[in-house]
C-alpha cells in the first residue's frame, strides 16, 4: 500500500528540501527571489546547483535539462550529464551556477514566426526558480524560459510571468486603496482540470489517423456510444482503476496535487482534477501531466488521447481553466464574504474581470483556438465560441440593483431537506452551475471552460491576467486620490456594470436562439479558430500586451504567424493521412469484398440458372462500387485541394491565405470523403475492414 505523505513530493527539489541542504542564508536569498523576483547571484546560485545536483544523484539521476515550452504546445528539453572528466581516464559529478542559470539552444528549429533564421540560430534557456526542479527519468529537470538572442520571447512561459507581474502590481494600487498594507504581492491561481481518452495500445497501433493526427479521420458510430449516459461517473473498470491509482502515484511524486480522477461522459472518457496552485507553476504541472498520462499508459497497453475530438458524434475533450486571484497573505479577492452587497473590494474586483472579460473577448477566445478545438467548441458538448459570463442569479440580482439603484434582498444560505430523515439537511450554494457558459462564477472564482484538451493553458492565463490588470490600472488611476473613496468606487462599480452588462448570460448557451441574442448584444462569434488569429494583432490588443511589458508587437506579429502556419500544417497533415488510408487501406479493402460478392454471385447465378438468382448481391455490389468511386475521385480532389493551399503557404507565406485556404477548400472535402468512407463501414463485414471500429476503440479496454 502507497504511503502517501511518504512519497508526495519526493521527486521535487522543493521548499523542504532547500530548506535542508541549504546554507540558511542562500535559501533565504533564493526565497526572496522567488517571492519578489529579486536577482539571484551567480555565487548564491553555485551553491544551489551543488545541492540540486547532491540531491539528484543521490536519487538516481544522471543528467540535467533546461525544460522549456517553445511555442509548440508542448515541452522541450535537451539533456546534459553531471559527468565532467578530470584526466586519467576518471570524471566527476559536476554541476555550476552557471549551468544552472543559463542554457543554450538552436531557436531556428522552433516556431519563431520569423524572429528566428537557421542562419541566426542562437536561443537562450535562463532558470525560472518560482518553479521548482523535479526529477524524471533519471535526469533532474529545471524548469526555465526561452528568448532568442536578441531577447525576444520565444516561449510561452515568459509572457506569462511577465503577465503574473503585471496583475500583482495593479491589483496591489487596489489593494492599497483599502488600507491593506500588509499584502506584498497579489498571485493568481490556477487548477485545470484536465480530460482525456485512453484506447487499447493494439486498436491505437491499427489506426494511421489516431498515429499521425490524434483524432480519427474515419469512423461510423457504434450502436452504443454515450446515449444511456451510463459512463459519465460510473465505476472504474479494473484495467482502467489501475492505471489511475498508478497515475496518481506518479504524479504525487512529482508534487502534484492530483485530486479527483472519474469516468466522463463519453465512452472511455475520463478526467483528473488537481488542487489549485500559483498559475505558472499550474501550467508546468498540467504539461507534465499530459506527458505522464502518456508514459503511464504505455505501462498499462494503453495510450491516452489529448485531442479534443478523438471520435466523432460522442462529446471531446475539454480543459477548464479554474482561475482564482489572492493575495500572498491568503485573501481571495473573489470571495464575496457574508455580505456581497457591501464589500465594494469585491465588487471591485468583479467588476473588474467583468470589464476584462467583455474588453477582450476576443482574444479570450483566441486563446482557446485550436484546429482540434473547431470540432469541440459550440457542438452541445463545450461551450459556444461566443465568450460570455455566468454569474448566477444572485450576484445577476445583485448586480442589476446596483445598476437601477434599487434595494438588494441577499437570500442568504439556504438549507435542502430531501425529506429523508436519515439523510442529514446541508447548506447548497447561492447559484447553480452553467455548464454551457465560456466563462462562469463558481464561488471565489472563474472557470473558463473553452481551453481544448491538448492545449498549453498559459495563453488563456495571459490573456486573463493583463487584461484584468488593464482594468485594475484604469480603476486604481481614477480612484487613486478620491476624495471620498466609498462613493466613488460605488459609482465606478455601478458605471462599470452598466457598461458591460452586455457580456453577462446566465441562460442556455447551447439554445438556437443564444447566437441571434449575442448578436444583438454586440458579441463577436468567432466560429473557427481561423476567424480569431488575427485579432492578436489588433490595435487595441497589442496596445494591452505592450502597455504592461507582456509581449511587444513584434512577438505578438510572430505568434500570429505561428497560428495560422500551424493550423495550416495540421490540416495537411490530416488531409495527407485521409488520403493515404482512402487509398492504400479503405479503397483496396472495399475492392476486395466487392470481388468476393462478384464470385458470389456468379456462383449463386449458375446455381439458380437465371441473372436473378443474385439479386442482393447484385445490389450491394453497386451500391459499394459507386461509393468507392466517390471516395477514390474526392481523395483526389482532397490532394489537389491540399496541394493548392500547401503552395501558399510554402512558396509565397501567405500563412493566413493558407490557413483559409485549407479552412474553407480542404475541410469541405474531408468532411465529405468521411461520409462516404462511413457509409462503406456500415455495408462491409467486420473481418474485411481494414480498421478497428468505433466500438472496439471505446468500449473494450
Amino acid at each position: 500500500m502507497t504511503n502517501i505523505p511518504e512519497i508526495y513530493g519526493c521527486m521535487v527539489f522543493n521548499d523542504a528540501v532547500m530548506r535542508q541542504r541549504l546554507p540558511k542564508d542562500v535559501y533565504k536569498s533564493l526565497t526572496e527571489t522567488i517571492k519578489t523576483g529579486k536577482m539571484i547571484d551567480v555565487s548564491i546560485a553555485n551553491v544551489v546547483a551543488n545541492a540540486m545536483k547532491d540531491w539528484a544523484t543521490e536519487k538516481g539521476a544522471t543528467h540535467y535539462t533546461h525544460w522549456f515550452q517553445p511555442l509548440t504546445s508542448v515541452t522541450a528539453e535537451k539533456h546534459d550529464s553531471f559527468i565532467s572528466p578530470i584526466g586519467g581516464d576518471k570524471v566527476v559529478m559536476e554541476f555550476s551556477g552557471k549551468e544552472l542559470i543559463k542554457g543554450e539552444s538552436d531557436a531556428s528549429s522552433f516556431p519563431s514566426g520569423g524572429l528566428r533564421e537557421t542562419c541566426n540560430a542562437r536561443g537562450y534557456t535562463a532558470w525560472d526558480p518560482s518553479s521548482y526542479a523535479f526529477i524524471k527519468d533519471g535526469t533532474l529537470y529545471i524548469p526555465t524560459v526561452f528568448c532568442s538572442y536578441t531577447g525576444d520571447a520565444l516561449d510561452t512561459k515568459t509572457p506569462l510571468l511577465r503577465s503574473m507581474d503585471a496583475i500583482s502590481e495593479q491589483a496591489l494600487r487596489i489593494l492599497a486603496l483599502f488600507g491593506d498594507t500588509t499584502a506584498t504581492r497579489v498571485n493568481t491561481s490556477v487548477g485545470a482540470e484536465q480530460e482525456y481518452f485512453l484506447i487499447n495500445k493494439e486498436y491505437y497501433d491499427k489506426r494511421d489517423d489516431l498515429l499521425y493526427t490524434g483524432r480519427t479521420l474515419f469512423g461510423a458510430p457504434a450502436p452504443k456510444g454515450q446515449q444511456l449516459e451510463d459512463h459519465y461517473y460510473g465505476h472504474l473498470k479494473t484495467k482502467i482503476g489501475a492505471y489511475m491509482e498508478d497515475l496518481d502515484r506518479e504524479l504525487w511524486k512529482l508534487g502534484i496535487n492530483s485530486k479527483t480522477k472519474h469516468n466522463e461522459v463519453a465512452p472511455s472518457q475520463h478526467e483528473l482534477a488537481p488542487i489549485f496552485a500559483n498559475t505558472n507553476v499550474a501550467v508546468d504541472q498540467n504539461l507534465i501531466i499530459m506527458e505522464t498520462m502518456k508514459t503511464v499508459a504505455e505501462r498499462h497497453g494503453l495510450v491516452a488521447l489529448l485531442h479534443e475530438k478523438p471520435y466523432a458524434g460522442i462529446n471531446g475533450s475539454g480543459k477548464h481553466n479554474n482561475w482564482s486571484i489572492g493575495t500572498d497573505t491568503g485573501k481571495n479577492l473573489l470571495s464575496a464574504g457574508k455580505n456581497p452587497a457591501s464589500n465594494t473590494q469585491f465588487l471591485l474586483f468583479l467588476a473588474a474581470v467583468i470589464a476584462a472579460v467583455d474588453d477582450y473577448q476576443d482574444l479570450l477566445r483566441l486563446s482557446a483556438a485550436t484546429p482540434g478545438n473547431d470540432h469541440r467548441l459550440g457542438a452541445n458538448e463545450a461551450p459556444p465560441a461566443i465568450v460570455s459570463m455566468f454569474l448566477g442569479d444572485e450576484l445577476e440580482e445583485l448586480i442589476d440593483a446596483i445598476v437601477g439603484d434599487t434595494d438588494y434582498l441577499s437570500r442568504g444560505k439556504k438549507t435542502m431537506d430531501l425529506g429523508v430523515p436519515s439523510v442529514p439537511t446541508f447548506r447548497y450554494d447561492s447559484t447553480d452551475r452553467n455548464r454551457t457558459s465560456p466563462f462562469a462564477f463558481t464561488g471565489n472564482k472563474f472557470e473558463f471552460r473553452m481551453v481544448g484538451s491538448s492545449q498549453n493553458i498559459a495563453m488563456s492565463n495571459i490573456v486573463i491576467n493583463t487584461a484584468v490588470a488593464k482594468v485594475c490600472k484604469d480603476f486604481a488611476d481614477k480612484l487613486e486620490g478620491a476624495a471620498d473613496l466609498e462613493t466613488e468606487a460605488r459609482a465606478l462599480i455601478k458605471e462599470t456594470f452598466k457598461a458591460h452588462h452586455r457580456i453577462i448570460f446566465n441562460g442556455n448557451g447551447y439554445s438556437s436562439a443564444w447566437p441571434e441574442e449575442a448578436e444583438r448584444r454586440g458579441l463577436l462569434n468567432m466560429r473557427t479558430s481561423v476567424d480569431s488569429f488575427s485579432c492578436l494583432t489588433a490595435e487595441k490588443n497589442v496596445k494591452l500586451f505592450t502597455e504592461f511589458g507582456v509581449m511587444s508587437e513584434v512577438e505578438l506579429r510572430a505568434r500570429e504567424e505561428i497560428y495560422f502556419e500551424n493550423y495550416s500544417k495540421v490540416i495537411d497533415i490530416e488531409a495527407k493521412t485521409m488520403v493515404d488510408i482512402a487509398n492504400k487501406k479503405i479503397i483496396p479493402a472495399v475492392e476486395e469484398y466487392v470481388g468476393e460478392l462478384a464470385e458470389i454471385a456468379k456462383n449463386k447465378m449458375k446455381i439458380f440458372e437465371t441473372n436473378n438468382g443474385a439479386v442482393l448481391e447484385k445490389t450491394i455490389i453497386r451500391k459499394l462500387s459507386d461509393l468507392n468511386a466517390r471516395a477514390y475521385d474526392l481523395a483526389e480532389k482532397l490532394k489537389t485541394a491540399a496541394m493548392s493551399a500547401d503552395r501558399e503557404r510554402t512558396h509565397k507565406k501567405h500563412y493566413a491565405e493558407s490557413a483559409m485556404a485549407y479552412k474553407e477548400n480542404v475541410r469541405p472535402i474531408m468532411t465529405e470523403l468521411r461520409q462516404v468512407v462511413d457509409e462503406m463501414e456500415g455495408i462491409v463485414p467486420s473481418k474485411t475492414w481494414p480498421l478497428p471500429s468505433y466500438g472496439e476503440m471505446t468500449m473494450k479496454q
